[in-house]
Formats: C-alpha cells, structure tokens, sequence
C-alpha cells in the first residue's frame, strides 16, 4: 500500500514540476558582457547556443553584489555541466561568493535570476510560484528523503573510517594558496577534458569565460608538489616568455576527497614530446624551438637581480626536464612548466631538504644513477644541462634538413634498452658503458645538423664540469643558425650566377 502512494506521489511531483528533460531544449540565450569594450565583444543581446549532439546546453548568469547595489558580470551559452541539468530557473546558491554563478536549462532561462540562500539580500526576480499540491507532497516526502540520507551517510563513514591515502595531517600548517588574479574571481571555469596524465595528477584543458587555460589536478597526497610548483611560479622574477604563465592555485573540496588545483596558460600543440610524435620539423623550426627552450632554462639558472619592482629571482635548478615538460606555443615557441621538483638557491642560504635521485628515470644523468650528486647549486645545473643534451637529440632524430630518412619518433635510449627501461638498465648504458643515443650518418653531413650534434655531445659529456652552460647553448644554436643561413644565401648567389653565365634554350612564347 505505501508502495503504491509513493509510486503516485512521485508521478504527481513530475507532473506539476512541468516538462522533462526531453522537452527542455536551450538552444538560445540573453547575453551580456560588462568587460564588452575590453574584450572587444557586443555588450548585450541573443546568444546561440553550439555544442556537440549528444552533450546539453544551458544559459548562465553571473553578477556581484555591491552593498546591496547588484552589478550584472556576465550572461550567455554554457556548456555540458551536470550542475545545471533540469534547472528551469536561475538560482545561484553558493553562501557568500565573490561573484554569484547560476545556470539553467530553456531558452532565456537566464532573464531572471536570484540567489536563494540570501533570504534577506536584493532578490532580482523570484521563481514562478510552486503548486500548493507539490509543497504537500514534498514535505510528506521529505522524512523519508532524511532518514535515507542518513543511511547513506552512515554507509559512507563506515566504508571510509581508514584513510585511502595512508595518513595524512590535513590539519597542519598551510599556508594557503597564493591569492588568485583578481580577474579569476569575475570568471567561472569549466573543466573540458583530459590532455595528459602525470606522476602528480592529470592535466585538463579548462574555459575560463572567453579564453582557454591549463588545470593541473593534484591529489591531496600530492599536496608538497603542488605547494612547491605553486611556490616556483609565483616567485619573484618568474615571468618569462619561455616560461610558463601562471594564472591561479586553489583548494578545491574538503578533507580526503579534497583536490589542489593548479591553473596556468593553455597550449593546443602540447607538449614537445607529443609535437615530435606526429610531425616533422624543417631546420628552421628546430633552431627556433632549440633557441627559446635554451632560452628560458638559461633565465631559469640564473640569479637576476631586482628588476622592475619584482626581483631578485635566485637561480633554479628544474631537475625534471624533459620534452613533456616543454609546451610549444602556436608559433612553436617552446614553453617550460612542470617545477613540482625544482628547487631554488637563494645566496647564502642552503637549499632545503632535497633528495638526489629524483626526475624521470630515462633523462637521469650519470652522478645522478651512481647516487654521487655534490649537492651545490652548479651541479644541479649541470644535471638539467644533460637532460637538455637528449631534448636536443630528440629535436634533430625528427629534422628533415639532412639527405636522409626521418625516423618515427623515440625517447632517447629506446632504441637500446626499450620503453621501460630500469634503473639498472640505465646504469649499465649510461654509466658504466658510457653509451648516449645514436647519431645517423647523414646528419653529420648537414653542416647545421653536425654543429648541433657537437653541442648536444658537450651537453651530454660524462664529466659533468665540462658541460655546457643553458646560455652558452643559447649562444651556440644562435650562431648555428646565422652561419647555415649566410652559406644558404652564399650558395644561392653562386647558383644564381653560374646559371646567367650559360647559353640557355629561347623560351617559348606563351601566345
């Protein structure tokens, strides 16, 4: 019998809640921009809604509340967000944000809008009235939905009552996440889909209002990486153009279930690694992605001093570089991220707790697989110099320059010891064979691709003092660069004027 009535109370809630899911369709949306000027948009009016066809759209509204004065943010299209499903009004419900969010289904749905919990606050337009049939039935539902929540929450503390990380202090001391960009604030971001996957979490492409940025995802057992990268990035002196731009970082979620977010510049070619994997490079775009990658590991190492108000920055040791760690710009201007364990070496002071054998086994320099690192602040140096040795290697294994084939791409090494390679694999080629990836034949007969290849041998050198400097490199590619283009255009002349010196054919008329 109570079966039977509640089958019935829920067919009535459905039939007075209105049309389902099936019949909402949000196809457009009131727009609204109070930044219009800046961004160089229209300041008001109809938005269409776009998506793929098995995702759903919404509208979505966004304002401030100053003193009482309500100051509409912005209005338009949303994408896919299971938040926003089967809302037919516009109700932001957070306490008391810095700039109020909410999202709905139908067309225009987002007109009106209101904040719910703000019982006394301005209310901007108030949800249609709800049946009085409805409020019935909703609060003789309303015991029953209690006592299954507690069930649940009970269900939930018995299955978690052992930490799924091991322990973890969440209540110790934290600093707190560095203060996002004011603007951040002003703009609701949406997660769109995973880029890649990592030792500390995954990276997902994200739309912060009108522009793309970067989400990398830590978990709460990650928390010193995330802190450390964070820290990196926002140390004085750390805006470079080959080096990744921070935007923002922030605790997302509570106790274990808790997620530390890192935001950051987006980049659609990705990561070198994945640029080399599927396309080619001319010479030209090799120096140009060797020369800013030398670039900014350059101005990574170095201790600059106060400049601008900002400085001084001390030098930076990445001790994890490598093509992943490298994003390309459009223009395949290179980009290094990914400081989760760079250290830093402030004059005078030691640089903290620090361990030796820590990176990407395969990019790992020979004092570092023997686990005989001198800890000071030029041989950690010297140790990103080695990997910078293989990045370059992987550059030129993928030029079309030389007369010859291009191989399918490789990491170093895996051609003589595989994709996985152990650390005893490593040890033995590396260290105790002293072997390094293989140079082909006819690069060296490529004038540029030869003094490339003889950079990267002293970058790569066992005795890790006669390694080359970041700068020096930088140099060196610089230079490269300027000598093939004067014998290019030095051959060019020549051709040109042994081709006038002969007796060539009439040509014939075009008539």
């Amino acid at each position: 019998m109570f079966a039977s009535w509640l089958t019935f109370a829920l067919l009535l809630v459905t039939f007075c809640a209105g049309p389902s899911h099936g019949e909402v369709e949000t196809r457009e949306c009131l727009y609204y921009n109070i930044n219009w000027e800046i961004e160089k948009t229209n300041q008001s009016g109809v938005e269409r809604c776009e998506g793929e066809k098995d995702k759903r759209l919404h509208c979505y509204a966004s304002w401030r509340n100053n003193s009482g004065t309500i100051e509409l943010v912005k209005k338009g299209c949303w994408l896919d967000d299971f938040n926003c499903y089967d809302r037919q009004d516009c109700v932001a419900t957070e306490e008391n944000p810095q700039v109020f969010f909410c999202c709905c289904e139908g067309n225009f749905c987002n007109e009106r809008f209101t904040h719910l919990p703000d019982v006394n606050g301005p209310v901007i337009a108030t949800p249609p009235p709800v049946p009085s049939l409805l409020s019935v039935l909703v609060y003789s539902l309303l015991p029953i939905t209690m006592l299954s929540m507690a069930l649940l929450l009970a269900f939930w503390m018995y299955r978690h009552r052992k930490p799924p990380y091991g322990h973890v202090d969440i209540n110790e001391q934290d600093p707190g996440p560095a203060p996002p960009s004011p603007l951040v604030g002003l703009k609701p971001l949406q997660l769109l889909e995973i880029k890649a996957r990592g030792r500390f979490g995954c990276v997902w492409k994200a739309q912060l209002m009108n522009e793309y940025v970067a989400v990398k995802i830590f978990p709460i057992q990650d928390k010193q990486s995330w802190q450390n990268e964070r820290d990196m990035l926002t140390m004085p002196g750390m805006k470079h153009e080959n080096l990744l731009r921070y935007i923002a970082a922030e605790k997302r979620g509570t106790n274990l279930e808790a997620e530390l977010w890192l935001i950051t510049e987006f980049h659609e070619r990705g990561s070198l690694t994945d640029y080399l994997k599927g396309n080619v490079v001319s010479w030209n775009e090799l120096c140009h992605i060797a020369e800013t990658m030398a670039c900014g590991l350059a101005y990574l190492h170095e201790d600059v001093p106060r400049y601008k108000g900002e400085g001084p920055k001390p030098a930076v040791a990445h001790r994890d570089f490598k093509s992943k760690n490298v994003m390309l710009k459009t223009d395949l201007t290179a980009v290094i991220g990914d400081f989760g364990l760079a250290v830093c070496f402030e004059p005078g002071k030691p640089p903290g707790d620090t361990h030796g054998q820590v990176g990407t086994r395969r990019y790992m320099a020979p004092e570092v697989l023997e686990g005989a690192i001198n800890f000071q602040r030029d041989a950690f140096l010297r140790i990103d110099m080695y990997a910078m040795g293989l990045v370059l290697w992987e550059l030129v294994s993928r030029c079309k320059a030389a007369d010859g084939p291009v191989d399918e791409y490789m990491l170093p090494f895996e051609e003589e010891i595989g994709q996985h390679p152990s650390l005893e694999d490593l040890q033995e080629v590396v260290v105790h064979k002293k072997m390094r990836p293989v140079f082909k034949d006819w690069w060296l007969k490529h004038s540029g691709l030869e003094q490339m290849c003889e950079t990267i041998e002293e970058c790569w050198d066992h005795d890790a003092e006669a390694r080359l400097s970041a700068g020096c490199v930088e140099e060196r590619i610089s230079q490269i660069r300027r000598l093939t283009s004067a014998t290019t255009s030095d051959c060019l002349v020549s051709m040109v004027t042994s081709v006038t010196n002969v007796d060539l054919p009439p040509k014939e008329s075009s008539i």
